[in-house]
């Protein structure tokens, strides 16, 4: 499992939308699975669950994305999980941090 999590200050929906075409632009095999979006008051909260096929280990990874938005606030919590192989350990050849780190390269471009 890998995790990165950041606060940065914008605009919530230009947040939301920069980081779901850097996901979606990062490889063929980028999938969204699935999205939920919420409003309460004047906070936004977006969760986006993706998954990806690495070649390398046969193997599928998700990467689950939730910005919640206060004001200007924006929290951004990515977790990438599901890329390992074997029954009893967990060999990852690094598939999570690959689909973690498209979110931080993202997140370090809108700063």
């Amino acid at each position: 499992m890998a995790k990165y999590e950041k606060t940065i200050t914008g605009q919530f929906e230009e947040v939301v939308n920069q980081l779901q075409e850097d996901i979606d632009n990062s490889g063929l095999t980028m999938n969204l699975v699935d999205e939920s979006n919420y409003i309460s008051g004047n906070t936004n909260i977006a969760v986006r669950v993706y998954d990806k096929y690495f070649m390398r280990n046969g193997n599928r990874a998700s990467l689950s994305l939730t910005v919640v938005g206060h004001g200007d606030n924006i929290f951004i919590s990515a977790i990438g999980a599901g890329g390992g192989k074997g029954v009893l350990f967990n060999f990852s050849l690094g598939a999570e941090e690959d689909m973690v780190g498209i979110v931080q390269e993202s997140i370090k471009r809108m700063e």
